[in-house]
């Protein structure tokens, strides 16, 4: 709330004064008989007339504080908010090779350690359509773009690096998401590509699927994920009494960063490089800052006046002090 003519609250002070003045000198005002003696009227107890005398002086005192409140201009604000919002879609195409479970991310795994930060990722977008795909040697859209991040939050949470052919088609899943995204209407088309391997497998490679994707406009992030050189292999087999029992194999991970720096630099991204979780989201936290949302508010701003209801109150305040003056309260000389 507001007040227009907020000078007027300086009209309070000659009233206040005028009420301290009047209620000083009431005696000289109150009609008055002599009596050779008062001592009989000392025993009488004063009626209602007399208890309430003050009434009419009261109201109208009310009545004119009101009037002040109304000359002052109070007004409701009723604020209208318009938000204009160009969305971003966005395609997460995560590599799900069993190279991914090698343990040098926190806090067990590679893919663990990516379903993490892609999960505050997801978390921290309002207006973003994002869809999930997954890829190894075959890839395939695990979500379509959506702005259901319960259901797309469900569906990362879910993957494992089981029931895919192994393999790492980096091509194929770029392909992929240009299906994908190629007849979105939003603003900024981006896929954000994830993997810790090279290009191996795969019926198209990745040099054409970027070609394709920089023909849509569509631009590409991508990072690679750990440690380059020999590592140990988590491989789960089954003892003799049917008990699940954890091995480790040798294996040989190298990121291919030559390719993964021409594919962002070609579809105008970016490439990084995250040998551990912290760098991870670093990664992700930078890519989230330079693909915002823009949205355009514009606030209307309405206002109601309110005097008109202090101006009755200061009415029927007037009327009934007029009203009681001349009835039951009528002073009598």
């Amino acid at each position: 709330m507001r007040w227009l003519s907020p000078w007027a609250w300086t009209l309070y002070l000659p009233l206040l004064g005028l009420i301290f003045w009047t209620f000083k000198n009431k005696e000289k005002f109150n009609p008055a008989l002599q009596f050779s003696s008062i001592t009989l009227l000392k025993t009488v107890r004063p009626g209602l007339r007399a208890q309430f005398s003050f009434l009419p002086s009261m109201l109208k005192f009310m009545a004119l504080g009101c009037a002040i409140m109304a000359l002052a201009r109070p007004q409701m604000a009723n604020s209208k908010v318009n938000k204009s919002v160009e969305g971003i879609d966005v395609m997460v195409v995560f590599d799900v090779s069993d190279s991914m479970e090698i343990e040098d991310m926190q806090p067990d795994n590679r893919i663990t350690a990516a379903k993490s930060v892609i999960h505050n990722f997801i978390r921290g977008r309002t207006s973003d359509r994002i869809g999930l795909i997954i890829f190894a040697a075959e890839s395939y859209t695990r979500c379509p773009l959506t702005l259901d991040y319960d259901i797309l939050l469900q569906s990362l949470d879910s993957i494992t690096t089981d029931n895919i052919k192994q393999g790492t088609a980096i091509g194929v899943a770029l392909a992929n998401g240009v299906a994908r995204l190629k007849d979105s209407t939003a603003k900024s088309r981006v896929m954000i590509l994830l993997t810790d391997g090279e290009n191996n497998s795969g019926t198209i490679d990745p040099e054409t699927a970027t070609e394709i994707a920089k023909g849509y406009g569509i631009k590409i992030y991508t990072i690679g994920v750990g440690v380059d050189g020999q590592a140990q292999l988590p491989v789960y087999m089954k003892d003799a009494f049917g008990n699940k029992v954890k091995t480790y194999q040798p294996i040989h991970s190298t990121v291919n960063m030559d390719l993964l720096d021409y594919v962002a630099k070609e579809t105008g991204g970016k490439s990084y490089r995250a040998t551990d979780t912290d760098a991870l989201k670093k990664v992700f936290k930078e890519i989230d800052k330079l693909e915002k949302t823009k949205i355009q508010t514009n606030q209307y701003v309405r206002y109601s006046e309110l005097f008109p209801g202090w101006l009755t109150m200061a009415e029927l305040f007037y009327f009934l002090q007029l009203v009681l003056s001349l009835s039951i309260l009528r002073r009598v000389p």
